[in-house]
């Protein structure tokens, strides 16, 4: 898909992205973002610099989080692939 400039707001500010990825999915990214910065303000009295660099800590701690289980989950798929061929040797 050819790059297209999308306007999304986040924290209350105006932001144009340039992306190959479908607007939808860029606007849903972005909700996704502000909705995350928003979760992060309402819990702490952070300037909202500080808030921000805390959500994104908390957003990369999920993304670790779940690229450790889908490996964890990939080696366990792939044991019981072996053992049904094994099984159906």
């Amino acid at each position: 898909m050819e790059k297209q400039k999308i306007t999304v707001t986040v924290a209350g500010k105006n932001y144009t992205l340039v992306s190959g990825d479908p607007p939808a999915y860029v606007k849903r990214v972005a909700a996704f973002v502000d909705r995350k910065l928003s979760e992060t303000a309402a819990v702490t009295n952070l300037p909202s610099g500080q808030a921000a660099v805390l959500t994104c800590f908390n957003l990369a701690e999920d993304l670790l989080k779940a690229q450790d289980e889908n490996a964890m989950l990939r080696r366990q798929t792939e044991q019981l692939a072996r053992a049904v061929r094994i099984q159906n040797s």
